[in-house]
């Protein structure tokens, strides 16, 4: 990780640079090299998912980079068709060999879904994978408060991480303030609400007033919130734009305009149905 990349502390003592890379969306034939940009624009965490079926241009980038794997922080995640015990195992395994690792630092349950029931002997698995250093952190996505309790409670295991939508029109504070309480990082996914947030007037605003772009002035409104953030691009300039928020600060009032945006916009699937 670049020198000056702030990080989170997780609740098992790992630490994960508070500002990486997604990949989701990103076609597998094009991922290696939207990735290799990454690193060489300074990223050290790349976050993709089973679901994305990119991992292998992920680990082709990785490989290619040169860099010691121990600079690196990969997060990946099993998903809804593989939850289960076994089924978790077997679906690490396959992403492994895909990334062309020997381990990966953050393993992650995609979705809840509630209908199948499958989550809690899914999170056994994890722990399982853990316990074998196979993984360096376990955590969650798209969880809501009623499923993060019920893994807390029954397993005794909380989750190093919630991997959450989140961005200036869905802040999820009651989701947060749960996070807070279980020493759980907060981590956005679609952090600029899939360029949907970077036309609002507050943020172009704060851009003006700032000199840089809209989608900057968000990325620093996610690290000021506490959260870690993984925005996604193929364009080069705009990778190493959204790493180059590190030289300012936003105000009280800056933070408070664009927490004055929040209106429950939810962009992607209801966790409490999807899968």
């Amino acid at each position: 990780m670049t020198s000056t990349m702030p990080t989170i502390t997780l609740n098992n003592g790992v630490r994960v640079p508070q500002l990486g890379f997604g990949v989701f969306q990103v076609p597998d034939d094009e991922t290696a090299t939207a990735v290799g940009r990454a690193l060489e624009a300074g990223y050290r965490s790349i976050d993709t998912a089973a679901a994305y079926r990119n991992e292998k241009g992920v680990g082709d980038a990785i490989a290619a980079s040169g860099l010691p794997r121990e600079e690196l922080f990969v997060t990946t995640k099993v998903w809804n068709d593989d939850q289960g015990y076994d089924a978790t195992l077997a679906a690490f395994d396959a992403s492994v060999r895909q990334l062309r690792l020997d381990y990966v630092d953050l393993y992650l349950i995609h979705w809840p879904v509630p209908a199948r029931d499958r989550y809690l002997d899914t999170w056994r698995a994890l722990e399982r994978l853990l316990a074998e250093e196979r993984v360096r952190a376990i955590g969650v996505s798209n969880f809501r408060p009623a499923h993060l309790r019920r893994v807390i409670e029954e397993s005794g295991t909380v989750p190093a991480v919630n991997q959450i939508e989140l961005h200036p029109r869905l802040q999820q504070s009651e989701l947060r303030a749960v996070h807070a309480e279980h020493g759980i990082a907060t981590e956005a996914w679609s952090p600029l609400a899939q360029g949907g947030v970077l036309t609002a007037p507050a943020v172009t605003r704060l851009a003006e007033r700032y000199g840089r772009t809209p989608a900057q002035i968000v990325l620093r409104w996610h690290l000021q919130l506490g959260n870690i953030v993984i925005p996604k691009s193929v364009t080069p300039e705009r990778i190493r734009e959204n790493i180059d928020i590190l030289g300012f600060t936003l105000g009280e009032q800056d933070l408070a305009e664009i927490a004055a945006l929040d209106d429950g916009t939810r962009i992607g699937p209801d966790p409490d149905t999807f899968g």
